[in-house]
């Protein structure tokens, strides 16, 4: 069962239950964070409107710049901005920003310690017919391994708003995965959310749960309806939404490992390098369990529907309830 003291949506499990899309949810949140500070400013790369900027651009127009189809220039300009006390967003596709411009993310932001918040749209499979020179599957890997990023990649619309308000708070080097299309909204405005903190969106109704599902970004709603076809099968398990996967809520992941003594990592990005490569890093230090993670298997996208892609690379609900049965094995 979802876990009410989050206050999450009660429609989670209905046939129609509202989408829209995390890119979304960050163009409401910067237009907020606009309005409630003057040193938010907006630098593009000739994408306005597929990274929603365009409401910030059409209300604040003075704080907007768009650098043209420069990606590079679009970090280091964003960097001086910075530097002058200002709090800059840079957009673009995460397969051009962060991957078009990591050195000059890593040098010019990070080695310089800039609170410059970098957004990439478009990430994962669900770019799906722009194919796999389009679809960013290796972005999280490229950005949690910078010292000073933070890595955040929200489960839907609503929690992108609150994590574009957060993030904007803080001194920190940020990056934001978002995805292209729209997918189904699991949280509600009084769930809470807080960078670097993980929670658990699913419980069994009765008794401790046998695994542990850790998910990122959209594919956690997967996640969860894979979890709740398992629980009519008698297998329980506890379903964890990991937003934040740099700083890494070890203690978090810790106690679901301790309770569950068995984990499966979903996430639509690469598995090598990626949140599922995080939580092992971090239980092989401090608890060792079986692990069976969800992810791309070292292999480009292609072009189709994200449905389609989904089923094609196995990360949909039925490869997830695979990789648990696969798990539980291995842990008796």
């Amino acid at each position: 069962m979802i876990n009410q003291n989050l206050k999450l949506n009660t429609k989670i499990f209905n046939e129609n239950v509202e989408k829209s899309s995390t890119r979304l949810g960050f163009g409401k949140g910067l237009l907020k964070i606009g309005e409630e500070n003057e040193n938010i400013i907006v630098l593009c790369a000739d994408l306005t409107e597929s990274t929603k900027v365009d409401l910030f651009a059409e209300r604040f127009p003075e704080r907007f710049i768009d650098l043209g189809v420069a990606e590079q220039n679009l970090a280091t300009v964003a960097s001086g901005v910075a530097s002058m006390g200002k709090i800059p967003f840079i957009t673009s596709y995460s397969m051009f920003s962060p991957g078009r411009n990591w050195e000059q993310i890593r040098t010019t932001i990070c080695y310089n310690n800039q609170p410059v918040k970098i957004i990439g749209s478009h990430s994962g499979l669900s770019v799906g017919p722009d194919g796999g020179s389009h679809q960013a599957l290796e972005d999280i890997a490229i950005t949690r391994v910078i010292p000073n990023m933070v890595v955040i990649s929200p489960c839907d619309l609503i929690e992108a708003q609150k994590a574009t308000i957060a993030c904007a708070k803080t001194k920190d080097p940020t990056y934001m995965r978002l995805a292209r299309n729209n997918t189904e909204i699991i949280t509600t405005d009084e769930t809470p959310f807080e960078i670097g903190k993980a929670q658990i969106f699913f419980t069994p109704e009765i008794g401790l749960a046998h695994v542990g599902i850790i998910a990122t970004g959209p594919i956690l709603y997967k996640a969860i309806m894979a979890a709740y076809t398992l629980e009519k099968k008698g297998i329980k398990s506890k379903v964890m939404n990991l937003s934040t996967i740099k700083p890494l809520d070890s203690e978090a992941i810790i106690t679901l490992a301790k309770e569950t003594k068995a984990i499966v990592t979903v996430e639509d990005h690469q598995i090598m390098g990626g949140m599922g490569s995080a939580v092992a890093e971090c239980l092989a230090s401090n608890y060792i369990v079986p692990i069976e993670f969800v992810g791309i298997d070292n292999k480009f996208g292609q072009s189709g529907t994200p449905e389609e892609l989904t089923k094609y690379y196995g990360i949909d609900i039925v490869n997830i309830i695979e990789k648990v049965e696969k798990v539980l094995k291995r842990k008796n």
